[in-house]
C-alpha cells in the first residue's frame, strides 16, 4: 500500500470545485486511493464542466450549490462530518474577473470564508488545505522565484481576490486554530495544463476548441513566460499537504508553492509549437492586445515543498505537452477520457524515480 493510500483509504474527503479541472482530476486520485469523497460544486445548470464529470463516472457523492450560501455548506459538513477539506472552488480566470469582478470577490473571498467558518463550527474536521494561485504574489516581473514570504498583492479582480483569500485563511489560523481545530495550509500553483481543462481564455482550451471548429486560434501574448505544469504534478504537493496536516504536523499549517523545475519556465510561444508536434492539427498565430494588463513573467519558487514536504515533479515538460495533447486529441477523436489511465501512468513514473508518496 502506497502512503497516500494508508493516509486515504477509508477517510471522509470534501472537495470543492470537484467537477472543475483540477477538482475532476483530484477526485479521481482520492477513488483511486479509497477514500469515500463527497464533491461540492455548482449546480449542474450553471456548471460548464457538467457533461466531462458525468463522462469520469466516478462513484463520489455529487452535491450541488455554491459555496457563497452559508447555511448550504454548514448543512453539507454537518450531514457528511469529513476529515479533510480540499478547497478548489472558485472564480478561477483572469480575463472574465475583468468582466465581472463581483463574482471574484465573492466567490473567492465570502465563499472562503463561508467554508472555513463551516470547519469551525463542525466537529471532526482535522485538516484543510485551501488553493490560490501563483498569481497572489506582487508582481515585479523578476526573473527569479517567488517565496512564500513574498508581499501578496494582485493587479487584476482575480488575483487581487486570491490574495485576499490567502489572508482570510491567515486570519482563521491566528484567530480560531492557533492552539486546537482543523490544521489549514494554502496552496499556489503556475500554470497548469492536462486534459479535462474546459474553461474560457485558457491557452490549450481555447487552442482545443479552435481545431474542434476549424479556426486559427489568436494568441495575444506569444512572448509572456509562465511556469507550466502538468495537473497531477500540484495535485500530489495538494494530498501531500493533506496528508501532512491529517498527520498533525502543525509546521504545515502555513502557505506552500508547488512550481515545476527551472526548465518548465516557458514562453507561450514555445508552448504552442511543442503542442503541435504532437498534435499538428493544432494552428494559431498572434494577434493584437486589447489593453488588459496580464503579467509577462512569473516563477515560483518550490524550495521549501522540496526539502520539507520532499515533493518534486515526475514529469518532464516534454511528456506534461505530451499527456495533454494525447488526452485532447483521443477525447476530439474517439470520445474517450483517459484521466485513470494517465493518473496510473503518472502513479507508476513517480514509483519509478522514487517519490516518497509512490
Amino acid at each position: 500500500m502506497t502512503v497516500f493510500a494508508r493516509s486515504y483509504q477509508g477517510r471522509k474527503v470534501l472537495l470543492t470545485g470537484h467537477t472543475g479541472f483540477k477538482g475532476s482530476w483530484l477526485a479521481a486520485w482520492l477513488v483511486e486511493l479509497g477514500a469515500e469523497v463527497v464533491g461540492f460544486s455548482l449546480p449542474c445548470e450553471q456548471d460548464g464542466n457538467a457533461d466531462h464529470w458525468a463522462a469520469l463516472r466516478l462513484p463520489v457523492t455529487d452535491r450541488r450549490g455554491d459555496i457563497r450560501d452559508t447555511c448550504a455548506l454548514q448543512h453539507l459538513l454537518a450531514e457528511h462530518q469529513p476529515e479533510i477539506v480540499f478547497h478548489l472552488a472558485a472564480q478561477s480566470l483572469v480575463r472574465p474577473s475583468y468582466r465581472q469582478p463581483l463574482d471574484a470577490w465573492s466567490s473567492n473571498v465570502l465563499g472562503t470564508a463561508n467554508l472555513l467558518e463551516a470547519c469551525r463550527v463542525t466537529p471532526g474536521v482535522a485538516a484543510v488545505v485551501v488553493v490560490t494561485t501563483d498569481k497572489v504574489y506582487a508582481n515585479r516581473e523578476w526573473p527569479w522565484g517567488y517565496r512564500e514570504c513574498d508581499e501578496l498583492a494582485g493587479h487584476d479582480p482575480y488575483s487581487a481576490s486570491k490574495a485576499a483569500t490567502e489572508l482570510v485563511c491567515d486570519s482563521y489560523r491566528k484567530s480560531f486554530w492557533q492552539q486546537s481545530g482543523p490544521l489549514l495550509a494554502t496552496a499556489r500553483a503556475g500554470n497548469v495544463i492536462g486534459g479535462g481543462d474546459w474553461a474560457e481564455d485558457r491557452l490549450i482550451p481555447d487552442l482545443v476548441r479552435a481545431v474542434q471548429t476549424g479556426q486559427t486560434l489568436q494568441i495575444r501574448s506569444p512572448s509572456s513566460t509562465r511556469p507550466w505544469q502538468h495537473v497531477l504534478e500540484c495535485l500530489s504537493g495538494y494530498l501531500l499537504l493533506g496528508q501532512r496536516l491529517l498527520e498533525g504536523d502543525r509546521s504545515c499549517a502555513e502557505a506552500w508553492n508547488f512550481g515545476p523545475a527551472p526548465e518548465a519556465n516557458r514562453s507561450v510561444a514555445e508552448i504552442l509549437q511543442a503542442l503541435r508536434e504532437h498534435w499538428p492539427a493544432l494552428n494559431w498565430q498572434a494577434a493584437g492586445v486589447d489593453g488588459l494588463h496580464e503579467a509577462r513573467l512569473l516563477y515560483l519558487d518550490s524550495a521549501k515543498a522540496r526539502s520539507s514536504l520532499h515533493w518534486a515533479p515526475v514529469w518532464s515538460l516534454h511528456t506534461a505537452l505530451q499527456m495533454t495533447a494525447d488526452w485532447y486529441r483521443r477525447s476530439h477523436e474517439r470520445g474517450e477520457v483517459c484521466t485513470r489511465e494517465q493518473l496510473l501512468h503518472f502513479i507508476n513514473a513517480a514509483r519509478q524515480v522514487g517519490c516518497v508518496w509512490a
